[in-house]
This record gives structure tokens, C-alpha cells and sequence, in this order.
């Protein structure tokens, strides 16, 4: 039954969780601490197969133009690229609007001279009446009409803001147009864009042998290999700073620098991205390394990482939600049945292990196997369910006290009640043997006495009589056992431990006799007839605890000792004492130095062989 409560209280908070963990808040949260990870795994190696040409600052200060470049100067880079021998040119800039006819004709013919060019276009949309109209904006048909393949360049976001993934295609209604990436892997492994070789799976992008795990249904994870700068960056001026080109720079200086010649040797072979990598350009993005470095990366760079990445099957992959959930639930109910046994200043320091531990092993995945767990997910439920348990328990407490206060309120002393409260496993469930002082405490010809006096009399004179007993037990640290007729059981030093139990067990007597003596003297004002009463103690071990059946028990105690302390209150009657209080001599042995006592007897009680010395208690000393 416990167990199934567990599962439905950890269930429910499963359910709450998953709610939160599925808002933008919470996504912007675990996305920074993704980026954590990239900043403490660092840079990586890169194959140095991809280079950038990046059109910047310095670009512009060297020619002396405005943008947009002459396309001239375009179908010059490319010359200069493909005699150097580079593998690919993918162009992350737009050829979207005509300019110079000359100039967009000695492009287009430029470009139809090979097929290792990837120009660019986007997917645009617009607001139009409350409604969005989507485009693909294409290259100008001169440039596209040779065959040559071009892509996407669309970039997007996470919530926050920040670019995480990057997008294998854009799709506006069933037409579809793979990015540059993409097409620059089909290119490499020479694949026609319409073959069975490129197919868009539900979990993977296949691009020939290439199966590219996605992120979303048209998104794969980014694994960052730095932060900007990462990749090899020539400029677009220098590139084209040949001997039949003269830059402004060239001009000033009067001189034929010809940097294209110092540099070609080093872009043979090479993946080559062309595109902007100026500050007003706005194509600039934040990654997670920015958190680190505080430096925007252009667009064409995380085309580039995108590259880098499939390049060497450095993907990064998701766990599987299905499993991840059923971890999260195993940890949600482990977890909060911990934290519900568990004292809390023990389980802080071991939920705290289970934080650093998780932690530890989701950087590990992510560092080494390139796997993506939600990072802050498992820690926040430790502390969550840390709390719960620390709220379970307290109400576990409350309970606990208010059941012993009902439980015990009425036949203990309050402070003992208290200190029970405070120490609930002084209250043994089941039986325990335990040393205690017991008192019988009988009225003297009390059956006579209810059959010459009215029911009403005997109860009020009765319900008179056992409360100024108890009073005076509760008083003393005693317990009430149970009440049999008119007769009171009373244990000293149980449920909770009581130093000096024959102490208090005899000082309850004495106080009991003296109170006895004034309730006899009001009787006989009252014209009522009094009752006397015997006192018999015993100490020695019980057997005490919550005994009964399973259905109904009780706390009290049993044993020898219990029916030797009756046998000795019924010599009460046959010994005539001070205070009609006879004491067995174990409990004379604890309490000889304390009160005044006279050995009565050497006697034998019912149902035992061996004799026992009985004593009569007087007084304090």
C-alpha cells in the first residue's frame, strides 16, 4: 500500500515536471548550460579541409568599392579558386537581383565553366493581410540556367536567441530545397539531388553513406568545433589580388603586392565558403561559445561547422526521449522514496553526490560520445524532491505527534508526552523486556461498598477518588497501564526511559496516601462513607510495547513482575502498616538511601516457589 502511494505521488510529479520542463523558460535554461559544456570541452581539432573566404572590413578598405561588388569581381575569385585547385566553392552571398548585364554574363559564364559551384538562396517570409506568404528567393536565372545546384541559406535560432542547429532544408508546401550544406555533401559524393541516395527519415537525413541525426524534423545539432575564427579565413581581396588586378591598396602603395600567389598553394584541395563576414552585413550570430568569447560568428562560418561536422561524423545525437523518460521516472520514484526514509541531514550530502555525479556523467556523454542529455533536468528534480521529502516528513512528523499525543494524553505526564514527541523510538512497536518500577493501587472492600451505595454515588466518589490518584502519577513521570474496576496499574519508566523509576514510583505512593487521608477527611465532612486503599511496588523487567491483535492492541506491559506487584498489594490487607503501602525488595534496594522504610516479611506470593522480602514504606528520609 505504501509502495503504491510512492508510485502515485511520484508519478504526479513527474507529470508536473515534464510540464515545466517543456516551457521556453526552462528550454533557455538547459540550452546555457549546454553552452557550458562547449566552453569547458573547448576548441577541437579541425581536419583543415574547409577554409573561408570572408568579405570584411578589410576587404572593402583594400578595393575601395561599395557593396554590392562588381560580379566581375566574383567570376575573378572563382577563376583564382579553381587554379588553385580547390575541391568546392559554396557561396554563402545571394546572386538574387540583376546588376550589369556584362557583369552578371561573365559570372553566369564563369560558373558554367565547372561543377564544383554552390551558389545561394533563401526561403523568405512575409506578412500579408494576417497571414504569412512564404517564397523561395532563387539566383538569378542566368546564373542557375547552366545547371548549377544551389541552396539554402536560411540560419535559425533557438528562443534565446542563439544558433544551436542548423537547417538540411527548408520546405514551403510540398516543395522542397535542401542548404548549401547539404548539397555541398551531395556534391562531394557525387549524388544526383533527386536520388533514393537523399532521403529524409523521421530521425536521420541521409545524404549517401552519410545519416546526419536530427534535431528537429528539419534540423540537425551543430557540434561547434571553436568559436569564431576557428577556420582558416583568407580575404576575398586577396584572394583576387593577382597580376592582372590591382587593388587601391596596390594603388596607394605604387607597388603589385600579388598576395593571390602566396596563398594559393594553401587553398588546393580545399572546401572553399565565400561569404560575409563584415559587422554591418547583420549576418552575424550568436553560438555557444559566444557566453565565452563574446564574439558573434558569421553565417558562413556555421555553414562551415555544419560542414566540418558531417565531414568527420562528429554528430551529436539526442538520447532517446522514450528511455529518458523512463529514466526520469525510475529516478523520480527512487528519489522521493529516499528522500521519505532518509533523515534530511543525511540525504543533503548524498543528493548533493547525485547532482555532481549527474552532472559529471552528462558532460562525460556529451565530451566523449556526443550525446545530448538534458543537463539540469535530473538536478533540479533531486532538489525539488529533496524538498518534497523534507515537507513528507514533517507531515509524517505531525502525525506521529499528534497520534502519540491522542494516543498517550491521557494516561502520562505532558512533559513526558513531550519527550516522547521528541523521541518517538522510545516507543517500541511490539514487545521489548525493559526494567520499570510498577504500582497496583486497590480500594479495600470496595464490592461491599457498591452494593450498599447507588450507582450514582459509587461512580462520583469513584470518578473523585481516580482522578486525584492520576493526577498525582502523571505528576511523578508515571504511566497509566489501564484501569481494572476501581483498581490502578501504573509502570514508572515506560514508554519513555525514567532514571530513578523506584524513586518516582515511591514518592507517587506516598503523595497517593497523603491525598487519600485528605479525601477521607472531606468524605466524612460530606457524610459520605470513605474508601481505603493498598499500595503494592515492584521493580524488575517486563515484557512492555503495543500488544494485542491485529486488530486491536494496546500499550502495556506483561510478565512475571507485573502479577508479583498485584500478589504484593493484596498483603496489604493481611499486614497492618503505617500507609498500607508494602514495597517488594527489589525496588527497596533502589530507594533505601532515599526513604524510610521496615522490613515486614519474608514471604511467598501466588504462583511462586521462592520467597521474596517485602518492606513497608514510610516516609522520606
Amino acid at each position: 500500500m505504501k509502495l503504491i502511494k510512492y508510485f502515485f505521488i511520484s508519478f504526479f510529479i513527474f507529470v508536473v515536471l515534464r510540464i515545466l520542463f517543456i516551457t521556453n523558460f526552462w528550454q533557455n535554461i538547459e540550452h546555457k548550460a549546454s553552452d557550458v559544456f562547449f566552453i569547458i570541452r573547448g576548441e577541437r581539432e579541425i581536419s583543415g579541409d574547409i577554409v573561408i573566404v570572408g568579405i570584411g572590413d578589410d576587404t572593402f578598405s583594400t578595393l575601395n568599392e561599395r557593396w554590392p561588388f562588381p560580379r566581375t569581381y566574383h567570376a575573378k575569385l572563382i577563376e583564382n579558386l579553381e587554379k588553385a585547385g580547390v575541391s568546392q566553392i559554396i557561396y554563402d552571398i545571394e546572386f538574387t537581383e540583376r546588376t550589369n548585364i556584362d557583369a552578371d554574363s561573365k559570372l553566369a559564364a564563369t560558373i558554367a565553366k565547372y561543377d564544383n559551384i554552390i551558389l545561394s538562396g533563401k526561403l523568405i517570409r512575409t506578412q500579408y493581410n494576417g497571414s504569412i506568404r512564404e517564397q523561395f528567393l532563387s539566383p538569378i536565372p542566368i546564373l542557375t540556367q547552366t545547371d548549377t545546384k544551389w541552396g539554402t541559406v536560411n540560419i535559425s535560432s533557438d528562443i534565446d536567441g542563439f544558433v544551436r542547429r542548423y537547417d538540411l532544408f527548408q520546405k514551403r508546401a510540398k516543395e522542397i530545397k535542401l542548404s548549401i550544406g547539404t548539397i555541398a555533401m551531395a556534391q562531394r559524393y557525387q549524388l544526383d539531388l533527386n536520388s533514393e541516395d537523399i532521403h529524409n527519415y523521421s530521425k536521420y537525413f541521409q545524404i549517401g553513406s552519410k545519416y546526419i541525426p536530427k534535431a528537429t524534423s528539419r534540423s540537425a545539432f551543430i557540434n561547434y568545433f571553436g568559436p569564431t575564427g576557428t577556420f582558416t579565413t583568407y580575404d576575398f581581396a586577396d584572394v583576387i589580388d593577382d597580376s592582372t588586378f590591382t587593388t587601391n591598396f596596390e594603388k596607394e602603395l605604387n607597388t603589385d603586392l600579388n598576395i593571390y600567389y602566396t596563398i594559393k598553394d594553401s587553398l588546393e584541395n580545399k572546401i572553399v565558403f565565400i561569404g560575409l563576414t563584415a559587422l554591418e552585413f547583420h549576418d552575424m550570430h550568436r553560438t555557444p561559445f559566444f557566453t565565452g568569447s563574446n564574439k558573434l560568428m558569421p553565417g558562413v562560418e556555421i555553414h562551415a561547422n555544419f560542414m566540418e561536422t558531417v565531414l568527420r561524423n562528429n554528430y551529436l545525437n539526442e538520447y532517446p526521449i522514450s528511455l529518458y523518460f523512463l529514466f526520469f521516472f525510475i529516478v523520480t520514484l527512487l528519489l522521493f522514496i529516499f528522500n521519505s526514509l532518509i533523515r534530511p541531514s543525511i540525504s543533503v550530502f548524498i543528493n548533493f553526490i547525485f547532482i555532481i555525479v549527474y552532472i559529471w556523467f552528462s558532460y562525460y556523454l556529451f565530451s566523449t560520445k556526443q550525446i545530448f542529455v538534458p543537463i539540469l533536468e535530473i538536478p533540479t528534480v533531486i532538489i525539488i524532491i529533496y524538498i518534497l521529502g523534507l515537507v513528507y516528513q514533517y507531515i509524517q512528523i505531525l502525525r506521529e505527534r499528534k497520534f502519540i499525543k491522542h494516543a498517550f494524553g491521557h494516561y502520562i505526564a505532558p512533559e513526558l508526552v513531550e519527550e516522547l514527541i521528541k523521541n518517538p523510538k522510545n516507543l517500541e512497536y511490539g514487545g521489548v523486556q525493559k526494567e520499570l518500577t510498577i504500582i497496583y493501587v486497590d480500594l479495600v472492600s470496595f464490592t461491599p461498598y457498591t452494593e450498599s451505595h447507588t450507582p450514582k454515588e459509587t461512580v462520583n466518589i469513584l470518578r473523585e477518588y481516580l482522578t486525584e490518584m492520576i493526577n498525582i502519577i502523571t505528576e511523578n513521570k508515571g504511566t497509566l497501564d489501564k484501569f481494572v474496576g476501581d483498581e490502578i496499574i501504573a509502570l514508572f519508566g515506560a514508554p519513555v526511559n525514567l532514571e530513578d523509576h523506584a524513586f518516582y514510583a515511591c514518592k507517587a505512593a506516598l503523595e497517593m496516601r497523603q491525598r487519600m487521608n485528605e479525601l477521607h477527611k472531606k468524605w466524612v465532612t460530606e457524610n459520605k462513607d470513605p474508601l481505603e486503599m493498598g499500595i503494592g511496588i515492584n521493580t524488575g523487567f517486563v515484557t512492555i510495547g503495543n500488544l494485542g491483535s491485529e486488530q486491536i492492541f494496546d500499550y502495556t506491559a506483561i510478565g512475571d513482575n507485573m502479577n508479583i506487584c498485584a500478589r504484593i498489594e493484596s498483603l496489604t490487607r493481611d499486614y497492618n502498616t503505617t500507609n498500607n503501602i508494602i514495597i517488594n525488595n527489589s525496588t527497596y534496594e533502589y530507594i533505601k538511601d532515599k526513604f524510610k522504610t521496615k522490613f515486614i516479611d519474608e514471604v511467598t506470593v501466588k504462583g511462586k516457589k521462592v520467597m521474596i522480602k517485602i518492606h513497608e514504606l514510610i516516609s522520606h528520609k
